[in-house]
Parts: C-alpha cells; sequence; structure tokens
C-alpha cells in the first residue's frame, strides 16, 4: 500500500469512519490535491460524494472545471453533485471561503453526512501559518489548519504537496490546472511562489519549521482552551463578571466570537468588540454594537450577548381547542384547569394560569397597534411602552411571542398576562410554553 493511502487508511481507522457507514463527501476542484484523495477513497472502496461548487469567476474556464470534474467522476462510477456560486458573491478569498464553507455545510445536511473531506496538505499549513505570522496572529492562529474541525476533516495535512503530484503521475491522473493559482495579486499565492522560496533560502526546511510550530501551539492551544472553557462557565454572560476577567481572557472570550459566528478578524476588531462591552457595561437599556452585516454585540448592565439579524417572520398560529402547538422551536401548550397549584413552578414566566370565556386566540410576535391591560392598572396602554417599562431589549421584543385577541395582548410571554384574562373566581385553563426539545 502507497504511503500516502496508508496515511488516508489510518485517518479512516483513527476516526472509525468507514465502520460508520455514512458517506464521506469531498470537497473536489479536479486539482493535483482533491484529485489524489478522491481517487485514494475510491481505492479504499468508501462511500464518497464529490462536490464541486463551480465560483464562476473565469467565466469559460470555470465551465471547464466543472465539466472536467462531471467527466472524472462519470468514468469512475463516483457521485458528483455541482452548484454555481451566485453573481453577487464579492470575488475576494475571503468571500470564496465563507461561500463555499456554507454550501459544504448545505451538503452534509443534504446528504445526512457527518464527514467532509477537504484536500488540505502540508504545505498548506505552512502557507497558513507564515501568512497568519506576516497578518499578526496569537495562539490559536499558529495552530492554523486543524485536521478536524466540526463535521471537516483534512486526511492530507501531513503531507506535502510534492508526494500528492508524485502519487499522481504515479496513477496517470491528470489533475485540471486552475489559472488563477498562479495570480499573485492573491496573497497565498503570493507567499506560495515568492514569499516562502526567499525563506527557503534561510531555511531550506522552512515548510517543515512552520508545521513543527504550527503542531506545538496547537498542542498548547489545546491546554489553553480548556483553561478558557472553565472560565467561561463561571462568567456566562455577566457583564460584572467580565469586568473582572483578565485581559487575556475577555480577549480569548471576544476571539471565540468571532470564530464561532465564521467571521473574519484580527487584533483591532477584537479589541473593538471587547472595548464596547467594557465602555457599556454600565447601560441600563443596553447598547448595540455591529459586528458585521447581521450580528450584533449586545451589552447592558446585567449581561452580554452576540445578536443575529434574521428578517423577523411573521409568526402566527391560530389556537381555537385545548392542546400543544408548535412555533418556531417552542411548544406552547394550553389546557383546562380548575385549581391553582399549592406551588408555583420555576418557571412561572412562561406558565400562566388564566380564566376564559373561551379559546379561540393566535399566537405571534407583535405588531403595531397592539395593546395590553397590564395587572394592577386601569385601561390599555401601547404594547411597545409596557414593553419599554419592562425594560426590555429591542432585539427581545422582537422575537418575543405574545397570546392575543386581535389587537389585544392577553399574555406577553415571559413578562406579564392581561388583566382581561388573570383569574377572579377559578382557573379555567393553564398555559405553557417550552422550547422544543431535540
Amino acid at each position: 500500500m502507497n504511503n500516502i493511502v496508508e496515511t488516508v487508511n489510518s485517518f479512516l481507522e483513527k476516526y472509525r469512519i468507514k465502520s460508520s457507514g455514512k458517506k464521506i463527501l469531498l470537497g473536489f476542484s479536479g486539482g493535483y490535491d482533491s484529485l489524489c484523495l478522491l481517487n485514494i477513497l475510491k481505492e479504499l472502496k468508501v462511500p464518497v460524494a464529490a462536490i464541486h461548487l463551480n465560483h464562476n469567476w473565469r467565466g469559460e474556464e470555470s465551465k471547464k472545471d466543472a465539466e472536467y470534474c462531471r467527466e472524472f467522476c462519470e468514468k469512475n462510477n463516483i457521485e458528483f453533485y455541482i452548484e454555481t456560486l451566485p453573481d453577487n458573491i464579492p470575488k475576494t478569498e475571503t468571500a470564496a471561503r465563507e461561500a463555499r464553507y456554507k454550501f459544504f455545510k448545505k451538503c452534509a445536511e443534504k446528504f445526512n453526512s457527518d464527514y467532509f473531506f477537504t484536500a488540505h496538505n502540508a504545505d498548506d499549513n505552512a502557507e497558513t501559518v507564515l501568512y497568519r505570522i506576516i497578518k499578526g496572529t496569537g495562539l490559536s492562529g499558529l495552530s492554523a489548519i486543524q485536521e478536524k474541525r466540526g463535521i471537516f476533516y483534512r486526511p492530507l495535512l501531513s503531507v506535502s504537496r510534492s508526494e500528492i503530484e508524485q502519487y499522481c503521475m504515479d496513477n496517470n491522473l491528470q489533475p485540471n490546472i486552475d489559472s488563477s493559482n498562479e495570480n499573485i495579486k492573491y496573497k497565498r499565492n503570493l507567499i506560495r511562489q515568492k514569499i516562502l522560496p526567499l525563506c527557503e533560502n534561510i531555511n531550506p526546511k522552512c515548510k517543515d519549521a512552520l508545521n513543527s510550530l504550527s503542531e506545538i501551539a496547537a498542542q498548547e492551544n489545546e491546554l489553553l482552551q480548556e483553561y478558557i472553557n472553565n472560565k467561561k462557565t463561571e462568567i456566562g454572560n455577566s457583564t460584572k463578571k467580565f469586568l473582572k476577567a483578565s485581559t487575556a481572557v475577555q480577549n480569548r472570550i471576544i476571539y471565540e466570537i468571532f470564530v464561532n459566528n465564521n467571521i473574519d478578524y484580527n487584533k483591532t476588531s477584537i479589541l473593538r468588540i471587547k472595548n464596547f462591552v467594557i465602555e457599556n457595561a454600565g447601560s441600563k437599556s443596553g447598547k448595540k454594537c455591529t459586528i458585521t452585516k447581521n450580528i450584533f454585540m449586545f451589552v447592558n448592565e446585567k449581561y452580554f450577548e452576540v445578536i443575529s439579524r434574521q428578517e423577523l417572520s411573521k409568526k402566527e398560529i391560530s389556537i381555537k381547542k385545548e392542546g400543544d402547538f408548535e412555533i418556531d422551536g417552542y411548544i406552547f401548550s394550553i389546557k383546562k384547569c380548575s385549581k391553582l397549584p399549592s406551588k408555583f413552578p420555576n418557571d412561572i414566566d412562561y406558565t400562566a394560569y388564566v380564566e376564559l370565556p373561551e379559546v379561540n386566540f393566535t399566537l405571534r410576535t407583535r405588531r403595531d397597534g397592539d395593546i395590553i391591560r397590564p395587572l394592577g392598572t386601569d385601561g390599555t396602554q401601547k404594547l411597545k411602552k409596557y414593553l419599554t417599562n419592562k425594560k426590555i431589549p429591542k432585539h427581545i421584543k422582537d422575537e418575543m411571542l405574545f397570546l392575543c385577541r386581535g389587537n389585544e395582548v392577553l399574555w406577553a410571554i415571559g413578562t406579564g398576562i392581561s388583566s382581561t384574562i388573570k383569574v377572579e373566581t377559578k382557573p379555567t385553563h393553564v398555559l405553557k410554553l417550552v422550547k422544543k426539545e431535540g
């Protein structure tokens, strides 16, 4: 068995991928790396599908790349799936990478696979380490490309580019050459073609040294991560506890927000968000800061959190009988009940004992013109004012669910019921909202 084949086979056994019976998905461009890996997986007789994203940046050449990949898979009886990137995606390395990984995750769901392989090799890792050193990085950045992260696996990470090219020659594999790999306007190509060769004049084994640095950094970062995880558990999303944490812990918490949301970052962007949290930690109503177009940091005197701007779906269901109703990841239940409990539940904000003349409501998000009759007050109040008085942040207001009859809110779930349905004599129903499991 060829050395590279042995490396891949050992990788499959290490992560028990063969025994899982699940199909492996492979990002397939037709270049040396992915062609080598696809052929090895075929040789090892594991179920695999080749996944190709046509970036469509090079017109006819991009179409030829896609056709090459399709023909290779048809000839070798390998399942092939392709999509074309929309024209509105910016033509940058960062945008391309983000689009690829978004597409890859979508494919993993489509094929019900837990294993998405990419063909990054040892040279890619060395180039990444050097690139990050030049840009400025910390211990996590020096760890560079990880062998496994989530559903993504990289079996060739210990294999050099020259070994991969030799395997292709030995097995009569003719790769598809992407002309953009020669264009040094792309920073990674500049590092590969110009900067690394200069470094090798100083140390001929520069790539090995960079990969060794990456391995050491990954090991030490793993140790640091254990400490950080304990600190994150201790701090939670408490603003006060965040302020008391060391600068290093604060930076790391903010850094992980960027990483976990797949947002490009640098020292400046991390410091900007950290300083925003610190400077607005005394805000009673809360402040919001943009991280990306759709992701924000919210902070007030009690807590800080990352929020996403999602197009607010007009969540709405009609309720005309007792039972359980699912809405947006929650289960709303309405059941008959003739007496109050001797002890109220801990989740009383999400449970309500009420007196209803009939069951005929709408469960939905808020709308302009909504009103409520707050307990302990006379008359009605605009829902907007009611929520403001309760100091509910805007992004939470937008996601809250309300039990309504027309424009009257009978229960602002998590906040309070209307006097319209309060128990005067004895309850008729118990209402409850819980997060759907799974």
